[in-house]
């Protein structure tokens, strides 16, 4: 590293740029040095609050400031264009990218390789995985806590468009629904089970970037599972991700915010977010930006490996693909 503290950089400040700008804000081996925003209004706002931080308009700028690390937090039909720049003109090594990757298989493969030349450290901001709930569902798996799963039903919901106005020009801009929010379910998934696939095409319902999805996949050991995401889901005021997993020892099921362990012999347990330690020194909009920035940044001062990483998360964008071009995978 350059220094004691990693020179950083924050490309793109809508929400998620503010959000990772002030985490990384307080960790005390980071020092934010640069912003990048194309907006001019953005620009002026950030002078303002960013004092002695060099604000730009462009990624190309950023390659004289001698960067550790570099975050980008654009819209995601923007990731690939921002991040192959960062690797194209060796303005940093080491990269984050809020999910997803990017916006096909093809761009999310062809970062992965740029990355591995690199020889630096990359990661993807799948923030569900650094929720307590489903990192005690996953311990539970691990555990063989119900046995060897057989099936599993998983669902991505939101009432973010459950009055049906701007939906499609909303979610284009946001890369789709499955991008925008059922990409969470696919990455645990694949987390949870080591790998899926999608089967066959018959199960697979998608006509657009904006419409309710649902789609059946298989998994190791003759694992079946359904996933189904939606926007229009008036009960769900804030998004939800949640799975029921059976197998030949009971049941799990898992959301945002409670594990429910279900065994056979009728001897189950239920832990909640409070009851899974789920507290960061600093917490803004939810205790997971901090864990998942500082493993990342951990991860870059040891030069390890940081998951999820961009290998991990080209599986995703591979399914999405092959959601959205209406085919089977197996």
């Amino acid at each position: 590293m350059s220094s004691e503290r990693l020179r950083v950089a924050v490309v793109g400040l809508g929400k998620m740029g503010i959000v990772h700008s002030c985490v990384l804000n307080v960790l005390p081996n980071v020092e934010i040095v640069a912003v990048c925003e194309k907006s001019g209004m953005i620009r002026r706002f950030a002078k303002k609050i960013f004092k002695g931080v060099s604000i730009l308009d462009d990624v190309s700028k950023l390659a004289d400031l001698d960067l550790d690390a570099a975050f980008v937090t654009t819209p995601i039909p923007s990731h690939f264009a921002v991040t192959k720049a960062l690797y194209a003109n060796n303005v940093v090594r080491n990269v984050f990218v809020e999910k997803t990757l990017a916006d096909n298989s093809e761009q999310a493969s062809e970062l992965t390789e740029l990355a591995r030349k690199s020889e630096g450290v990359n990661m993807v901001g799948y923030l569900r995985r650094f929720y307590v709930t489903f990192r005690k569902a996953r311990e539970l798996l691990l555990q063989k806590a119900i046995g060897v799963p057989s099936s599993f039903e998983g669902y991505a919901y939101s009432a973010d468009f459950c009055d049906g106005r701007g939906v499609t020009d909303v979610l284009v801009s946001r890369g789709g629904i499955l991008r925008d929010l059922g990409c969470y379910a696919i990455d645990l998934s694949l987390w949870f089970f080591g790998d899926i696939h999608l089967s066959d095409e018959e199960t697979c319902v998608h006509n657009g970037a904006s419409d309710s999805i649902a789609f059946e996949v298989k998994g190791p050991g003759g694992l079946v599972g359904r996933l189904e995401v939606s926007p229009y889901m008036p009960d769900y005021r804030m998004p939800e991700v949640g799975f029921l997993v059976k197998g030949s020892e009971g049941e799990i099921v898992v959301n945002d915010d409670r594990v429910e362990l279900k065994p056979a012999d009728g001897k189950g347990s239920t832990w909640y977010r409070h009851d899974l330690n789920d507290s960061v020194p600093f917490c803004l909009g939810l205790p997971e930006y901090y864990r998942e920035d500082l493993l990342f940044i951990e991860s870059v001062i040891g030069q390890c490996r940081a998951e999820p990483d961009f290998d991990m998360a080209a599986k995703v964008d591979d399914i999405i693909c092959r959601i959205e071009q209406g085919g089977r995978d197996d």
